[in-house]
């Protein structure tokens, strides 16, 4: 099977545009920007092309703003244009590096996802406590301001690894060092990565299978997942996790130079609950999160409120009740279920 790309000019070729083009614009022709983008597609696209085989394509800055759902998040949002590129680095990469990941790695991947980490979970504890006959241990940690600490030279030395096209990796770098935050001990390097945008996922993705493999292959846990940022230990010995901790702050700021977030390293029982991926896993059920269901019933009270004054229709209320009870449907909760239903004024 032919893959993506083989050549830089395969990866930027008008096919490969108007392909990255038709993926990028789903969901999103009702943007002003996108619309403003279509009306000259043609033209805009053959100037894209012409930019990338002259190799005179710059990327632009980004439109900065701040999401809280439900922690506060700095958002960069690149033009149009430069997201095309996006979809077409992100794919090519997605092709060569998908398959070197390991299984238990669930963010920004195919037939992944949250729902799939916590299955993942639940067949690990029910496996290590014998079918929830005995306790065990779980060690989470997480990588303090991750996306911010990305080092672009040590990104750029793993997508070497795959990328030998020198063309390619010109492309790449113009959109990794499109954003980068100044460097806190060595001024030379930049840092930093963009959450907006596409190929931030996949490089996350990248830089964090490092972490992975030395987990799984060096360290020898057999029990592990991650998601993001975030990953968790599962063993029947406590004693076996504890040095886990040291291990992977070392191997965390030599190799990728991050660390942990001191005030998220968590070894407990799995008795008292795993905390992981917006649900609670236990023996026997699974949970939504007190802060989860407490934030679902203030927006949907704000939502209903919002119908009764004509500011929003039926059709968008039952969307917020259908995008809930999805969340839902993935525990054990048929008492949220029936009071969210109840709340419903039709």
């Amino acid at each position: 099977m032919k893959t993506f790309c083989d050549s830089y000019d395969d990866l930027i070729s008008l096919e490969s545009l108007f392909q990255a083009w038709n993926k990028f614009k789903r969901g999103k022709r009702g943007k002003r920007d996108v619309q403003l983008f279509e009306r000259n597609l043609e033209d805009n696209l053959f100037e894209l092309y012409h930019l990338l085989t002259t190799k005179t394509y710059r990327h632009s800055g980004y439109q900065e703003f701040y999401v809280n759902d439900p922690k506060r998040r700095h958002i960069h949002k690149a033009c149009v244009r430069d997201r095309i590129v996006h979809h077409l680095l992100y794919k090519y990469l997605y092709e060569l590096f998908d398959k070197t990941f390991i299984y238990d790695s669930y963010s920004c991947r195919n037939n992944k996802g949250t729902h799939r980490a916590v299955r993942r979970l639940e067949y690990f504890a029910r496996k290590i406590s014998r079918n929830y006959t005995c306790d065990f241990w779980f060690l989470k940690l997480d990588i303090k301001k991750f996306f911010e600490s990305v080092d672009h030279g040590v990104l750029l030395s793993l997508i070497r690894i795959k990328v030998k096209d020198e063309d390619i990796i010109w492309l790449i770098q113009n959109v990794i060092d499109s954003f980068w935050i100044p460097n806190q001990v060595d001024n030379n390097n930049k840092c930093g990565i963009p959450l907006g945008n596409l190929t931030s996922q996949i490089f996350a993705n990248i830089y964090m299978n490092e972490l992975d493999q030395f987990i799984k292959h060096r360290l020898k846990v057999k029990y592990y997942l991650r998601y993001a940022d975030d990953f968790i230990f599962l063993s029947e010995n406590k004693r076996f996790l504890f040095p886990c901790i040291d291990t992977s702050q070392q191997f965390l700021k030599q190799s990728l130079k991050l660390g942990l977030h001191p005030k998220k390293i968590i070894l407990k029982k799995f008795s008292w609950g795993i905390d992981f991926c917006g649900y609670i896993v236990l023996p026997h059920y699974t949970l939504p999160r007190t802060k989860t269901k407490r934030r679902m019933f203030m927006k949907f009270d704000v939502r209903t409120k919002n119908y009764f004054k004509g500011k929003i229709d039926r059709f968008s209320l039952e969307q917020t009740r259908a995008s809930y009870f999805g969340y839902l449907s993935h525990a054990n909760a048929y008492k949220v279920f029936r009071k969210i239903q109840n709340e419903l004024p039709f």
